[in-house]
């Protein structure tokens, strides 16, 4: 799209950032580590084709403040923020977004996975370290392994945002995309070299080492925040704990004081790589483990941590992902159970409609039937009619019943989507 053609609000943004590139040394802190990583995606933000996360704006302004004051941060980081959003809102107007986002979110939580098992890795490989020169590499790595993550992190958490209210939008539904979209590719991790089709996605492979750049923290930030579920398949879920889920017992109490206690102390020493593969872990736990690990956890002030556990339970297994929201629910924490299944069903469309087949053969309706009712809630029509193609004889009805039981005008856009699909009705 040419510079002319841009929406306003878009203009308006890619002004001020090519303002602020300016001012920065292309060559050292962020910045430098933005263009060597990516200077093709670094163009296509400046001349407006794509837009940077907000973690690559903040970032650049931690460069700005190191030059130019942290005063003057603050007053570049409001406005920045508010041409963002406004930029953001321009581009999930347009025909097609809805769709756009969900396809990007979906790279993005492979990333973020990649990053959370590479955390979980070095912190393993850092606890059996056999001399100082092979512990300074493996910290170094675990560095970068780290903001990987939490980049990945703020980036799904800020593409979830906006597939959720381009849902609320109930938006056109159309397949689009291409131009518009958020950059994912600007990530500082210069360990690490995307290959393969995808631009943004794709294999990686090791090469050489850079330090991390020295940054000065952004006046009024505030950490990323959350985690989110890494499209696991169904036979991908690690083994649960060999311990009965009904034993919500004194032994489990102590399982769970355990964990409360060691992540308290990781997050005392700083070693979050460490604290997020605990929670990994966790995650994994008996569903009846839930509620008393949220409660110590809260007890503990570590809530922070129970979201970002919430976030990784999303990527279970669609029979273990409703019994932990039920298990929430029953112990009297709706929202968290319903933020599960919630984030549960932004994995691909098609993946749902093998989870539901999958639970059906095993006799599990009533799994079924909560997974398809939050499916039809936060998915567009379109998307219905992608998660039936799996076995249209069988998931077409059911969806169709659960979009009733959410609206008829829910159901009667389910059916339009499926008809025009080509699929028997």
């Amino acid at each position: 799209m040419a510079v002319d053609q841009l929406p306003g609000q878009v203009r308006e943004f890619t002004d001020c950032l090519n303002g602020l590139m300016a001012r920065l040394d292309h060559g050292s802190g962020w910045c430098g580590v933005f263009w060597q990583r990516d200077p093709e995606g670094m163009g296509a933000c400046l001349e407006g084709r794509e837009l940077p996360p907000w973690d690559v704006v903040e970032a650049l302004l931690q460069d700005f403040a190191g030059a130019y004051g942290p005063d003057a941060a603050v007053v570049e980081q409001e406005r920045f923020r508010a041409l963002h959003a406004a930029a953001l809102a321009a581009y999930d107007a347009r025909p097609g977004a809805r769709e756009a986002v969900a396809d990007r979110l979906d790279v993005m939580l492979r990333e973020r996975k990649y990053a959370a098992d590479r955390l979980a890795g070095l912190g393993r490989a850092l606890a059996s370290v056999s001399g100082p020169e092979e512990e300074r590499a493996l910290r170094l790595d675990l560095a970068w392994a780290r903001d990987d993550h939490e980049r990945a992190t703020a980036r799904c958490e800020e593409l979830r945002v906006r597939v959720e209210k381009l849902a609320d939008r109930r938006g056109d539904g159309a397949v689009g995309g291409g131009e518009g979209e958020v950059s994912a590719a600007v990530v500082p991790k210069q360990r690490k070299r995307r290959r393969g089709g995808a631009r943004f996605a794709g294999a990686v492979e090791e090469e050489g080492a850079v330090v991390p750049p020295v940054v000065v923290a952004p006046a009024g930030g505030s950490a990323p925040r959350g985690a989110r579920f890494a499209g696991a398949a169904e036979g991908e879920a690690r083994a649960p704990s060999a311990e009965p889920e009904g034993l919500v017992d004194a032994g489990v109490r102590r399982r769970v004081g355990g964990v409360v206690e060691a992540l308290s102390r990781l997050r005392r020493e700083g070693r979050s790589g460490e604290a997020h593969a605990l929670l990994v872990e966790a995650a994994y736990w008996p569903a009846a483990w839930y509620p008393p690990l949220a409660v110590e956890l809260q007890r503990a002030g570590l809530g922070a941590d129970w979201a970002t556990l919430l976030w990784e339970a999303a990527s279970l297994p669609a029979a273990r992902l409703v019994a932990a929201a039920d298990a929430l629910v029953a112990a009297g924490r709706a929202g968290d159970g319903q933020q599960i299944l919630r984030q549960g069903v932004v994995r691909p469309a098609e993946e749902i409609g093998v989870a539901v087949l999958g639970l059906l053969g095993e006799g599990r309706r009533r799994e079924v039937g909560a997974l398809l009712d939050a499916f039809v809630r936060m998915r567009t029509p379109e998307e219905a009619a992608r998660c039936a193609v799996a076995d249209p004889q069988t998931l077409v009805p059911l969806l169709l019943e659960a979009a009733r039981q959410v609206s008829e005008e829910r159901h009667w856009d389910v059916l339009h989507a499926l008809r025009v699909a080509g699929l028997t009705v």
